[in-house]
């Protein structure tokens, strides 16, 4: 190796050190905290002036301290918590541990739906589908009104503890996880496939019957956990 190229690599491990130490200084100071995302590599090498190469060499190292971990298809995240400090369910919850513990609630939802809904909660439900249906090409538009859609799923059944735990379950929607995952799984072949589902669930609903709009809550849940899964493995 000649001098220019020695000084070349011993630049750049110096840079990794560098960026390496102030990036674990944010993480242990608690700037960037558990389940954060870190900014892209080409985000972070134009913040601290450097080449992306010299990124990936610090993201290493803090990989292997195991203050970072990278997440294919997702990008970069803290996995390191200080001790002695609570964690905050609501922030920390996985997308998949979400999936589970609405799968536990909202088919039963559905079957109090079947029994309290009138009038005017099948008037707001419809309200609801037209407004999903007109934002097929926005999603964002469509994540919100799906949340508004589920939370009136909880307020037809007149039970307010079920509204305070969708509430949470819609809290935990805003999380920097979920809305990743969001970005990489809600195109418009997926929000297409899920107007049609919400449309046939407030049709069961509007029959009575019980069972079939359970069982269509849980289809949809499960078609939305096989694209959270399919995301995750790519």
């Amino acid at each position: 190796m000649n001098e220019a190229n020695q000084n070349n690599v011993e630049t750049q491990r110096k840079g990794q050190f560098e960026v390496a130490s102030m990036l674990r200084n944010e993480i242990h100071e608690c700037r960037l905290k558990h389940l954060d995302r870190l900014p892209s590599e080409r985000e972070l090498a134009i913040q601290h002036n450097v080449a992306r190469g010299t990124i990936r060499g610090a993201l290493r190292t803090l990989t292997r301290e195991g203050l970072v971990e990278k997440r294919r298809g997702s990008g970069t995240y803290i996995t390191y918590q200080p001790e002695m400090t609570g964690s905050d369910p609501i922030r920390d919850a996985r997308p998949l541990e979400l999936i589970d513990v609405r799968f536990a609630i909202e088919p039963h939802i559905c079957r109090l739906c079947v029994l309290n809904a009138g009038a005017d909660d099948f008037e707001q439900m419809e309200a609801l589908l037209a407004e999903m249906e007109a934002s097929l090409n926005d999603p964002e538009r469509f994540s919100k009104c799906d949340t508004l859609f589920h939370a009136r799923l909880a307020e037809t059944t007149r039970n307010q503890l079920l509204v305070w735990i969708i509430q949470q379950i819609n809290a935990v929607r805003n999380n920097s996880e979920w809305l990743s995952m969001l970005s990489l799984t809600l195109n418009q072949e997926m929000i297409r496939d899920y107007n049609i589902a919400h449309r046939a669930l407030v049709e069961a609903i509007r029959a009575r019957d019980a069972d079939l709009a359970a069982r269509l809550m849980r289809d949809h849940l499960q078609s939305a956990r096989l694209s959270i899964t399919t995301a995750m493995d790519t």
